[in-house]
């Protein structure tokens, strides 16, 4: 495509030296990104911690940019949670990540950033989207009640980003990655997602012999998940060989249930007592498979399989869990 300076563009290898600015990378996908871009040979990234530039000021944000001037933007930060968290706080998870993304996007398009790649979630679509999900489902039904706001904000974060193509003529693209894990997850007890949940129920109960494990729900819902360095590898990726105005679905392809995911965290941690689930407890969308037929035609497929995946974040996670938050 042409930019609004006239330079066509077509995707390829990034410039190694250029100034690249990792919203987020803190986080879990945020880290992974920045462990990727270091071992690809990046060698003038940039970042800051919320307690340093806070991203829903909007004067810090163009100040930022002005004294920075990042040539390259992955947008991960974010406010994030799971099921409990964004049901609680419904007008935090849409106000705090509308304001994130407008303020970076904004900033973005006055201090001429060449690439951007801005990072949504599956919980974008429909809660009864055709299974697996294509791109072209958003927008097509009714989202899932219980992180319905934060699945707006992201929606509004992926139309941004088309709109900066529409008017601006810039090569900014969108990734949407299905349920991460990995290092730097939130491990909290009750802001975090469904599967870090697990591992530190899981962790906890086998540390002190417990007889039993209940988790939320029936354990029937299905999801798909992928390692956050996987993720990470996914992005640079795209960064490298994608530019159109869809949203790419990041994920591996394939999904398992909620009561297998935790029978194989048990087997993990080395917890020996039986599960129990609370059925009064919400399960969430029912299924949650991302159609990754855009991704492979990219040239891009997962690597790290889940068993030891989730290997390699117990161990991380034995590794941290005194200085984890929460």
């Amino acid at each position: 495509m042409t930019s609004s300076d006239g330079v066509e563009f077509s995707p390829g290898p990034l410039e190694r030296d250029a100034t690249f600015y990792v919203a987020g990378h803190r986080g879990l996908v945020g880290s992974a990104i920045w462990r990727r871009l270091e071992a690809g040979g990046f060698t003038n990234l940039i970042g800051r911690t919320s307690a340093e530039l806070d991203l829903k000021d909007r004067d810090k944000v163009f100040g930022f940019f002005a004294q920075t001037k990042p040539r390259y933007v992955v947008l991960a930060a974010a406010k994030v949670g799971g099921i409990m968290a964004n049901s609680t706080y419904p007008v935090d998870f849409l106000s705090d990540n509308v304001q994130i993304q407008t303020n970076v996007i904004d900033a973005a398009i006055e201090h001429g950033v060449e690439r951007l790649l801005f990072l949504g979630s599956s919980c974008i679509y429909p809660k009864f989207a055709e299974q697996p999900i294509r791109e072209d489902s958003m927008l097509t039904g009714y989202l899932e009640p219980t992180n319905d706001a934060y699945a707006i904000a992201k929606i509004a974060g992926i139309l941004h980003i088309q709109a900066a193509r529409r008017q601006y003529g810039l090569p900014w693209i969108s990734a949407m990655p299905t349920n991460l894990y990995g290092p730097n997850d939130n491990f909290s007890a009750q802001g975090s997602h469904v599967l870090p949940a697990l591992i530190r129920r899981y962790d906890e109960a086998a540390k002190t012999a417990a007889d039993s494990v209940t988790n939320w729900g029936t354990g029937t819902p299905r999801r798909e998940f992928l390692h956050s360095d996987d993720m990470a590898d996914a992005c640079l990726h795209l960064l490298e060989h994608y530019d159109g105005p869809a949203q790419v679905n990041v994920g591996t392809g394939s999904d398992v249930t909620i009561r297998e995911i935790a029978e194989t965290i048990a087997k993990v941690t080395g917890f020996e007592g039986t599960t129990d689930w609370d059925t009064s407890k919400p399960d969430g969308t029912p299924q949650k498979l991302l159609d990754v037929t855009q991704l492979a035609e990219a040239g891009w497929t997962a690597q790290i399989s889940l068993e030891d995946g989730l290997r390699r974040t117990y161990e991380w996670y034995q590794d941290n869990v005194e200085q984890l938050r929460g």
